[in-house]
């Protein structure tokens, strides 16, 4: 049996056993079962395959008579490769998004090599049937970049955008958070119609809307990378919003300004070990109920 006979019998569930092992040797067999997948929620615009089928057929028997036992078949087999070919254009042209949940990082092979390290709790899109034409990938939440070399490469958060050639770099955008640190090459932040540029070691942050000021960055790589979470003089309760992500434990704060700045850090593996890296150093205590935690000062 021929490819296209395989094809047409499998887009009517009636491949036997032979035939349904025969079908899987196909080279375009995975592409197969995703433009079937997709059929399923697939629904064409303004337009029904059947009624349509259904005047074609008329049409043909109010002509003149001649053979037309091939007609069915042929029409058939015409309508479902539209189908297919629908399908296979609105799949092929969807962004590829790669979410982490809490606790969760993840490694991304972008299709030009370049490789993106993502953060607990964030989102990573692009589109790979236009990546040779724009390098952009859309971030909400945290992630570190190794660019190849190449055309323009963009970073697009809710906050503002990152542009790079081949560089290092990592970017954060949470609520009324967006902070670029550049740490090999060179780095566009646009941000309110303004650019900024970063060189390696150079910080590009926003709080609640106000540019800080941040100190040379001398670590060659963020240290989340390594399981744990870095601070320099930042708001209390950005440290409690990582750790919630991290651990995927909601906190609450009782007597305890949000706003006072913290200096320390925090690993990702030990939960215990964790809350007192950022209790003790505020004289604050802290309790556990399953996954709500309170930090209290007296």
């Amino acid at each position: 049996m021929n490819r296209e006979e395989l094809i047409s019998k499998w887009l009517n569930n009636d491949l036997n056993d032979q035939e349904l092992e025969a079908f899987k040797t196909l080279e375009d067999y995975n592409d197969l079962v995703k433009l079937n997948s997709g059929v399923q929620a697939f629904k064409a615009a303004d337009y029904n395959v059947s009624a349509e089928l259904e005047t074609v057929l008329k049409t043909i028997k109010t002509t003149k008579k001649q053979p037309t036992h091939w007609v069915k078949p042929l029409i058939r087999i015409a309508a479902i490769l539209a189908i297919c070919f629908s399908l296979y254009y609105y799949t092929t042209t969807l962004d590829t998004t790669v979410t982490t949940q809490f606790a969760q990082k993840t490694l991304i092979e972008l299709p030009d090599n370049s490789s993106v390290n993502l953060n607990a709790k964030s989102l990573l899109a692009f589109n790979k049937s236009s990546w040779k034409n724009e390098r952009d990938v859309t971030l909400e939440g945290e992630a570190f970049f190794k660019v190849a070399k190449g055309s323009t490469f963009n970073v697009i958060t809710k906050s503002g955008t990152v542009t790079v050639y081949g560089t290092q770099f990592n970017v954060k955008q949470r609520d009324n958070y967006f902070e670029v640190i550049c740490y090999e090459g060179l780095v566009g932040v646009s941000y309110n119609s303004q650019e900024t540029k970063l060189k390696p070691g150079d910080s590009f942050l926003i709080i609640d809307g106000e540019q800080i000021a941040k100190e040379k960055e001398n670590r060659s790589t963020p240290s989340w990378l390594n399981n744990e979470s870095s601070f320099n003089s930042m708001p209390y309760k950005e440290v409690v919003a990582e750790f919630e992500r991290q651990y995927h434990v909601n906190i609450t704060l009782l007597n305890i300004d949000s706003n006072q700045l913290f200096t320390g850090s925090f690993a990702h593996n030990n939960l215990d070990v964790a809350l007192k890296a950022i209790t003790l150093p505020l004289h604050v205590t802290y309790s556990k109920t399953n996954r709500t935690i309170t930090l209290k000062r007296e």
